[in-house]
């Protein structure tokens, strides 16, 4: 049988909600602080198959979650179309060469998965080392939320390069959004044929849009992407998340392709199923501040959660991703709190 993780991202009932975080590898952890002295670049920790498999199981062997997700950044796979990045410790990704003109769009390139070997090695050893006893995921940028840091050349709060963009130049950005949905779609693919058994779709920024403005720049490469992927692997379920996503939900709910909804912490879980329908499986969605609180706090939060979730199609998971300086023990106690809730 697949995954409890699996299963449930398919809507189907099993007998408790898996449970995995968001940034469950990462710098909250002790032994991740200790690998980091000795490899400080982030490129080398999340392009370095030995160290990436050993980063992604450091929260499998510390807290058993029912999923292990591969240790990586969405921009990974930007080189493989022709787009060099870097990541500052204090600025975040940066992009020397951005995409704001057609004669920029023509010198990208389909993506070449032979720079990438380092991904497709991890999850087939991740596989290997976690066997039945949990699912393996891989994950993706949106072609928005890829886009937003493609055009903008580095993190912003505003967004008004690329808002204008879409105003100013439509043609060049959907030529870039076509273009990336074709490459996410392959990179899906590519990791799933290497052993993800789930992919999680981060549309980080999709929440940035308003709504109409979302279903036209954002939806539709989502769906392409996503149908690509679906061609090759049709039983691979497809989790998409968007952070400040209340007033796009009911519009995820219908991005044909997609089989789970993720939610953030901003939403009311019974909200939520009752704008999606109880039949869409949805993901999600503990405030992650609720890990710096004691014990009673967490258990009331999660057993809050997955109440309201009901039995079926849900996977129990933060609304983003776990906080730098999350005591472990709290994590600890999310996942055990979780696992006596099974009949």
């Amino acid at each position: 049988a697949a995954p409890r993780l699996v299963r449930a991202a398919r809507g189907e009932q099993v007998d408790r909600p898996p449970a995995w975080l968001m940034r469950q590898a990462g710098r909250y952890q002790k032994v991740y602080r200790d690998l980091a002295l000795k490899h400080p670049s982030f490129r080398e920790r999340s392009e370095t198959t030995d160290l990436i498999v050993e980063i992604s199981l450091q929260p499998w062997r510390s807290f058993r979650p029912d999923g292990v997700i591969l240790f990586s950044d969405i921009l990974t796979p930007l080189p493989g179309i022709g787009i060099d990045f870097e990541i500052d410790d204090y600025k975040g990704p940066l992009i020397e060469r951005t995409v704001k003109t057609q004669e920029d769009l023509e010198a990208l390139r389909p993506l070449d998965v032979s720079g990438l070997q380092f991904v497709g090695e991890s999850l087939s050893l991740l596989r290997r080392e976690v066997g039945d006893a949990a699912a393996v995921l891989g994950f993706v940028g949106s072609p928005w939320t890829l886009a937003c840091y493609i055009v903008e050349g580095k993190s912003t709060s505003t967004y008004t390069t690329i808002k204008r963009m879409l105003h100013t130049s439509p043609a060049v950005l959907d030529g870039l959004l076509s273009r990336l949905a074709a490459a996410v779609g392959e990179y899906m693919s590519y990791q799933a044929a290497a052993g993800a058994q789930c992919v999680q779709f981060f549309d980080s920024w999709g929440g940035q849009l308003p709504p109409h403005l979302w279903e036209r720049w954002s939806r539709p490469y989502i769906e392409a992407a996503v149908a690509a992927f679906k061609r090759q692997h049709p039983d691979v379920p497809v989790t998409l998340y968007a952070n400040g996503s209340g007033g796009i939900l009911e519009r995820m709910g219908a991005t044909a392709g997609v089989d789970c909804i993720g939610l953030d912490w901003t939403l009311d879980m019974a909200d939520a199923r009752r704008r999606l329908g109880a039949e869409r499986a949805v993901q999600g969605n503990v405030d992650p501040a609720v890990l710096f609180a004691g014990p009673e706090a967490i258990a009331e939060a999660v057993r809050d959660c997955t109440a309201k979730a009901g039995p079926r199609g849900h996977v129990l998971n933060l609304g983003h991703g776990v906080l730098v300086g999350t005591p472990e023990e709290n994590v600890a106690h999310f996942f055990e709190v979780n696992r006596q809730a099974a009949p």
